[in-house]
């Protein structure tokens, strides 16, 4: 049985305030929990169900993970799920100097997705596993992003966020700085920073490059305008509908990454 300040202290997690302030989150659900235990984060805790602990024992015992045996009726109340699983891991949140330090020169000669100001959590998470599935192991997003600790955007990744480096920065910052280092080092003719609009250069007739910056905006606002000087190429999503009225106008976030990724990689990204 959990104590009582155990219970309070991982249904604190689902707050961003209380997240921030014991630098830890919440992962649900046997793939996303075994995701993570296989990943470089550090495992506070797992909180399972004996048929659970029993199944798995020799995997916490080799990772010393402290594993609490968990009844129904107390994943009831630490879990975020409307229908809890029988796991539950309580994870430490990586320092930024850790998120930071990743960037080097490999993300120069490669392709970096850059996410401004996704608020939704299911585009977000969903977002990462997109990057996950077409080999982008970075997703660098604005510190107005939603919490990437943030359950709904945890439970999203189904996992991805165990292989995905996610950082939040300061996006102009971040994209002069990478620019900038591929002219110093001269390993590339060119920096390429891609962005989505709906008006620019159609998606499936461009000449795409395997490295650069792929730039998704905001759900409703599209790219911020002090990140638009930045971009080099604009290119938008041509719609096959006809034109008779009330056709769709935009496409979803997390769909038009896919639709971005899956061309760049059909292209010389592949």
């Amino acid at each position: 049985m959990l104590s009582h300040n155990q219970i309070k202290h991982i249904s604190a997690l689902k707050v961003k305030k209380f997240r921030e302030e014991h630098q830890q989150f919440i992962a649900e659900g046997n793939k996303l929990v075994m995701d993570m235990v296989n990943s470089t984060f550090h495992i506070a805790g797992i909180y399972a169900s004996s048929e659970w602990i029993l199944a798995n024992l020799p995997l916490v015992r080799k990772n010393n993970i402290p594993v609490f045996e968990t009844l129904p009726r107390e994943m009831d109340r630490i879990s975020a799920l409307s229908t809890p699983s029988p796991v539950l891991a309580v994870i430490d949140i990586p320092s930024l100097n850790q998120h930071i330090s990743t960037l080097s020169h490999h993300h120069i000669t490669t392709l970096t997705l850059a996410l401004d100001d996704i608020r939704d959590p299911g585009n977000f998470g969903t977002i990462i596993r997109i990057a996950d599935w077409f080999g982008i192991e970075t997703v660098l997003c604005s510190e107005s992003c939603v919490d990437l600790y943030n359950p709904k955007v945890v439970q999203a990744t189904m996992g991805s966020i165990a292989r995905v480096k996610v950082i939040h920065c300061n996006l102009v910052e971040t994209i002069h700085s990478l620019s900038a280092a591929a002219i110093q080092t001269r390993l590339l003719p060119s920096f390429p920073v891609y962005g989505t609009f709906l008006e620019g250069d159609p998606l499936f007739s461009q000449p795409l490059t395997d490295h650069g910056v792929i730039v998704i905006g905001n759900e409703s606002r599209g790219i911020s305008q002090e990140l638009i000087p930045l971009i080099t190429q604009k290119l938008f999503i041509p719609s096959f509908a006809s034109s008779t009225p009330g056709k769709a106008e935009s496409l979803n976030a997390s769909i038009a990454a896919a639709i971005i990724c899956a061309e760049f990689r059909r292209g010389k990204g592949n």
